[in-house]
């Protein structure tokens, strides 16, 4: 994730960063430039129409149609802001709830050797649950010792908070811990298989194909039919114009496109590489 001073609103006129739309799209409106380029020489030059010809009544029919497209877009970029505000309401939750879980066990363990193992099981379920959610091979210092069982899971995070539960349970049956502090410490673990299933919920669930086909097929179409209609009021003046129109219009679908699955490599996507390396810094000061 990008960080920036957003009180420095008038330097991103003139930034540009590996993230930024323009790139993107820079060979599709250097196409449009040139179509809309073909189209003005054959009305202006070509055929020769003129002002009064039928054709620039398209311009009512951009009219009613802009209105409509300005509202689907703020939907859809909206619905991919709300994607991406849970997906660090998740993560939020997560840094909360794993220092709350190492504050009640600094308070309660009284065995080095106990706190040395919760100290490290906590934190690693945050890096664990960040690559599963990136689709990565999943490495980790603990499935290679005996922190961790054997046992072999394709959910990675599932089998940390596994072995913590067990780990807890193992401290009620010696004695360790009362049974109500394990209530206490079962809600807090509970929380983590919560948060890695809203995590996955979002990951896994995109807008629906026909929606953004629609929106993609709307746009594209919208754009294609504005020379026709403009160049009788701006001339050759039609093309920057609509390049710059599809520039707005199609950039908004491209940052919705990319900020609705937070949990990317994308340079505005959650920085969970962070957010994990802090709750590890958190857990592994308060259980020194």
């Amino acid at each position: 994730m990008l960080s920036y001073n957003p009180k420095e609103w008038f330097s991103f006129i003139f930034r540009f960063h590996k993230g930024d739309t323009f790139r993107k799209l820079i060979p599709i409106m250097a196409g449009i430039g040139l179509y809309s380029a073909g189209v003005a020489y054959l009305e202006l030059e070509y055929w020769q129409l003129s002002q009064g010809s039928h054709v620039k009544n398209i311009t009512v029919m951009h009219t009613m149609l802009g209105f409509v497209i300005s509202l689907l877009l703020v939907f859809r970029t909206n619905t991919a802001y709300d994607r991406w505000w849970e997906g660090r309401r998740m993560w939020g939750a997560l840094v909360n709830n794993s220092r709350n879980l190492a504050l009640k066990l600094a308070v309660m363990l009284k065995d080095s050797a106990d706190k040395e193992m919760m100290r490290k099981l906590i934190p690693a379920y945050a890096d664990v649950l960040n690559q599963h959610l990136k689709n990565r091979d999943i490495s980790h210092e603990l499935f290679d010792d005996a922190v961790l069982s054997p046992e072999h899971y394709k959910h990675k995070p599932n089998q940390i908070a596994k072995t913590m539960m067990a780990k807890v349970n193992e401290l009620y049956t010696n004695g360790k811990i009362t049974g109500d502090q394990l209530i206490v410490l079962n809600g807090e673990l509970l929380s983590f298989t919560d948060i890695a299933g809203a995590c996955e919920r979002i990951k896994n669930t995109p807008i629906p194909y026909s929606y953004s086909a629609f929106i993609k097929k709307f746009i594209f179409f919208y754009v294609m039919t504005l020379p026709f209609g403009y160049v009788f009021q701006l001339g050759y003046y039609v093309i920057p114009v609509v390049v710059f129109i599809f520039y707005v219009l199609a950039s908004l679908e491209l940052i919705a496109e990319e900020i609705e699955d937070p949990f990317g490599t994308d340079p505005n996507d959650l920085p969970l590489d962070k957010i994990a390396a802090n709750i590890k810094m958190n857990v592994e000061e308060l259980l020194y």
